[in-house]
């Protein structure tokens, strides 16, 4: 095995398909789109293909679009440096940083998988016992399943609206 994973294989060096967010396998992203259900006391059980990802702890926090978004707690500590360096002199900075921070909640899954989601959370995202979470590839969001629903079906309805968004996006 060479450097960062490569490997000479019939005389051609081979480099192994490698994460920069979690330096191990591609393998490691979130993807999909799964429904859970809220217990009496309020925990959900995490996916099991994303539990070694969480492994080290995780952060919920309040999401732009009245979601929530389940960071893995090395990538939110990177995206809390990034908002911690912006300037507070900026009214936009420190709303988001107020709106990011003051809701989040520090936690880690038990041996069946399950983490407790606080009623402001729940309250903010409008999710009573059903939810949907899906992966964004480096963190997920957890929507309330109608609202979840209706973003999906307008998405749906207008592919030319999609295909542009995508375009001035360079995609």
């Amino acid at each position: 095995m060479g450097p960062s994973g490569s490997k000479w294989e019939d005389g051609v060096l081979i480099r192994a398909r490698t994460s920069v967010l979690w330096g191990d396998s591609i393998e490691q992203m979130f993807l999909g789109e799964y429904e859970h259900t809220l217990d009496e006391k309020g925990r959900f059980t995490i996916p099991a293909k994303f539990r070694s990802q969480l492994a080290l702890g995780l952060v919920i926090t309040r999401g732009i679009d009245r979601c929530l978004v389940l960071h893995p707690m090395e990538h939110f500590k990177g995206l809390a440096g990034k908002i911690s360096n912006l300037p507070a002199t900026s009214p936009q900075a420190r709303g988001f940083r107020r709106l990011e921070f003051s809701g989040a909640v520090d936690t880690a899954a038990d041996k069946q998988g399950r983490v407790g989601l606080p009623n402001h959370l729940r309250e903010y995202a409008n999710i009573d016992k059903q939810m949907v979470i899906i992966g964004l590839f480096d963190y997920c969001e957890i929507w309330n399943p109608e609202t979840w629903q209706e973003l999906k079906q307008r998405s749906y309805e207008d592919p030319e609206g999609r295909a542009e968004q995508f375009a001035n996006l360079g995609i």
